[in-house]
């Protein structure tokens, strides 16, 4: 029992001792708790050493302050990258710099204190001067500032996913708002209505057309289509874009199969012949508007159907007369004929006239001005 506890003692305290192997008694020295953190120390080290060589940007270094290659931090960059980066660094001030989670405190007010003394960054790499930047947070900065860009443009996303629900096909959102006049185009079984409105919701032109023979074909002759069509656009005035109506029929009932050919028919040659440029400059003037969407947007659907909006039109017209600021803007020329050739239509519920007017209003008030009214 003594030698036992000498023995442990001679262990603690780092004495060489001798212990029997294999038939053999050999020296063992105990370490101390200094020498075994040495050793792990080494055996770590010798694994990074056999460890495959990195790019330099995955490399854990050991040292903070150790020196990096001349410009080592502007080679993780191309230089439409290093371009964005520096006009951040360059003119964003302190609140917007401390946006950026990693330049918040401290570095943000040190970079605004390096600008004020030495002037703008010229590379990437004169942030190595700025107190509290070192390479490795150096890297991670630059990119947190390029991330925040993409992050930027993901947030639009929601607004860009909404806007090509709306309509077909995809266009830019900066186009749709240089409009300044568009014509709204409804077509149905008997007759296809227009109405011509500028940015300000004047009612420019508003009008409907009877002549519609196509239906009657039962061969759907596509030189009746392209006569009757063509003489419909002949009377529409001109404008930046043309927006058709988009409706949502299931082809799935077989008895409204000869319906849904006749509107797929109406669409596509209304595509052709309205979008004259776009051999040209491959710009589309005509889009397809969905027909709930409209419906929605004027609290006209009950489940998924949609109700008339021959009350809402006829507000419209008398808001243009009652209130100095309306919704909507009949010119006082015109008002008498509209309001006219709306009682008309009332016996015999012309919904193609109601809902090319109200398709124009919902395409400014979603597409154009993006709010709601």
């Amino acid at each position: 029992m003594e030698e036992d506890r000498r023995y442990r003692f001679l262990l603690e305290m780092g004495v060489p001792s001798l212990f029997l192997e294999g038939g053999r008694w050999r020296c063992f020295l105990a370490p101390s708790r200094s020498s075994l953190s040495q050793a792990l120390h080494n055996s770590c080290c010798r694994k990074k050493s056999t460890a495959p060589k990195k790019m330099i940007s995955d490399v854990t270094f050991c040292d903070e302050n150790a020196e990096e290659p001349e410009n080592a931090v502007d080679k993780h960059f191309s230089s439409e990258q290093q371009a964005s980066i520096l006009h951040v660094l360059n003119t964003a001030s302190t609140e917007e710099l401390e946006a950026f989670r990693l330049l918040r405190g401290r570095r943000s007010i040190n970079i605004i204190k390096h600008r004020q003394n030495f002037g703008p960054f010229q590379n990437l790499e004169s942030l190595m001067n700025v107190p509290l930047f070192q390479y490795k947070n150096i890297v991670q900065v630059c990119n947190s500032i390029l991330c925040s860009k993409t992050g930027g443009d993901k947030r639009k996303l929601p607004e860009n996913r909404f806007l090509r629900k709306l309509l077909k096909p995809d266009i830019e959102r900066e186009r749709l708002k240089a409009a300044n006049s568009i014509v709204s185009i409804v077509s149905g079984t008997r007759r296809i209505a227009w109405a011509h409105l500028d940015r300000k919701l004047t009612v420019l032109d508003w009008q409907q057309s009877d002549r519609w023979r196509s239906m009657k074909e039962t061969t759907y002759s596509s030189s009746v289509y392209l006569e009757e069509i063509s003489s419909i656009i002949s009377k529409m005035p001109k404008a930046d874009f043309y927006v058709l109506e988009k409706r949502a029929l299931s082809i799935q009932n077989s008895s409204m199969f000869p319906i849904l050919l006749h509107f797929q028919i109406v669409e596509a040659m209304l595509y052709a012949l309205l979008n004259k440029t776009f051999a040209q400059d491959g710009q589309h003037q005509v889009l397809s508007m969905h027909r709930n969407a409209v419906g929605k947007h004027f609290e006209l659907m009950i489940g998924d159907f949609r109700t008339s909006g021959k009350e809402l039109v006829k507000q419209f017209l008398s808001d243009s007369v009652l209130k100095a600021d309306p919704r909507v803007f009949f010119p006082s020329d015109k008002i008498v004929h509209y309001r006219q050739m709306f009682l008309s239509s009332e016996p015999r519920r012309v919904e193609e006239l109601y809902d090319s007017l109200l398709q124009a209003v919902a395409f400014y008030e979603l597409a154009v001005f993006d709010s709601e009214p």
